[in-house]
């Protein structure tokens, strides 16, 4: 191959080149964890081996005509999954075509490594979450299995602790492969994402059309849940996680006390903090906080909970997920470097949703853009400040 090939387009000499897993994008605004230049890198292997300044006229070479280049983004908690097993109340959808779907607008989305988080428990007893559990994680298995997914998906249980059969149904699924997140949450009214009851009452009364005297009833049944499980419950799973080394998060802390106690059982993440002294604490004792993209995007909570991009303000701000929507991840890191109330730039806001994500749960072979690292690479312009992803590489190999 003589000439240079553009990301536009897709001239036949792009398969036969990404085929052989080696190639040199050129042209590129590189985005590092510490800068953004124009360069090139060159791939082999599924490897990032090459990151130079400047333009190369290697024959071949893909000429990103001075898009973003970023590393491929690491969600660590995303419920996408679940809506596609159950997209209608009463309706449920082919596992198989509910993973690839999943796994399609993941990669659609930028997200080369995904986390999905299947609710170990429910707060609403016999729901779709707890009926769909085993048929989730085996689609999600056999699909890895028969080389179905193009992002690289691992796997987060959320573990709600105030549910009496969390515990049991833990038990048999701690030993999955894939396993290599677990979370502890609470969500009693109350406390935790809800100390506010008016907005558990309007949450769970919009969400399962539960009124009146029966949402006072079931107010009452989960605080009951709540204090004969949550604390018996969250203490057993971290110990079951320390044993097996798998990284534990927090879920929702509101006080000092709570982060005291996640501290406590050696979590590593504070997923979702609801106010600004959990997420201090957090800091100061060595959690990670995270916080959710669609926060970043709407402008605050849905909750009425601390705003992500407050605790921006603050510093405290380490990694965003897109939660409850995949391209919220792109989107908040773009939106959170162009924040004029705090000093995330893009390179900081990028790491937020790879570098940091990565390296919270011990993934040190990608997340970043340098020598050695895993090829997990994204091609992004900006239209009108939406920015629009071109290409998506996982591994080194073009999957979007």
């Amino acid at each position: 191959m003589n000439a240079v090939l553009t990301a536009n387009g897709a001239p036949k000499a792009i398969p036969d080149l990404l085929a052989r897993n080696a190639f040199v994008l050129t042209n590129a605004m590189v985005v590092t964890e510490t800068e953004c230049f124009s360069g090139s890198i060159e791939v082999n292997n599924g490897l990032i081996t090459n990151v130079d300044r400047g333009a190369v006229s290697s024959p071949g070479a893909i000429d990103c005509e001075g898009a973003w280049l970023l590393p491929g983004l690491v969600e660590l908690h995303t419920d996408n999954l679940e809506k596609y097993f159950a997209p209608r109340p009463g309706v449920s959808w082919p596992a198989s075509s509910a993973v690839v779907t999943h796994d399609a607008q993941i990669v659609a989305s930028g997200i080369t490594t995904v986390f999905d988080a299947i609710s170990v428990g429910d707060i609403i007893a016999g729901s779709t979450r707890v009926e769909n559990l085993s048929i989730m994680i085996k689609a999600l298995a056999k699909a890895r299995e028969q080389g179905m997914q193009r992002a690289e998906h691992f796997l987060h249980l959320r573990c709600e602790v105030s549910h009496p059969e969390a515990l049991d149904m833990f038990s048999t699924l701690m030993n999955e492969d894939a396993l290599r997140l677990v979370s502890v949450m609470d969500h009693s009214p109350g406390q935790r994402q809800f100390v506010n009851v008016d907005k558990y009452r309007e949450y769970y009364g919009g969400k399962h059309g539960i009124k009146g005297s029966d949402m006072e009833k079931f107010i009452d049944e989960r605080i009951e849940w709540s204090r004969r499980y949550s604390d018996r419950y969250r203490k057993a799973i971290a110990e079951i996680c320390h044993e097996r080394e798998i990284p534990l998060a927090s879920h929702d802390d509101a006080t000092i006390e709570h982060v005291a106690e996640s501290a406590y059982y050696g979590m590593r993440i504070a997923e979702f903090p609801t106010t600004l002294e959990a997420a201090q604490t957090s800091n100061d004792l060595g959690l990670k906080v995270l916080m959710g993209a669609p926060n970043i995007v709407r402008g605050g909570s849905h909750s009425g909970n601390i705003a992500a991009a407050t605790l921006a303000t603050e510093g405290l701000l380490d990694i965003l997920s897109s939660d409850y929507y995949p391209s919220s991840l792109l989107d908040g890191a773009f939106l959170l470097a162009r924040m004029q109330s705090n000093d995330y730039d893009l390179c900081r806001a990028v790491a937020t949703v790879s570098a940091a994500p990565a390296a919270s749960v011990g993934l040190s072979d990608r997340g970043s853009i340098s020598v050695g690292k895993r090829a997990d690479l994204l091609l992004v312009t900006e239209r009108q400040s939406q920015p629009l992803i071109r290409s998506v590489w996982s591994k080194g190999t073009r999957v979007f």
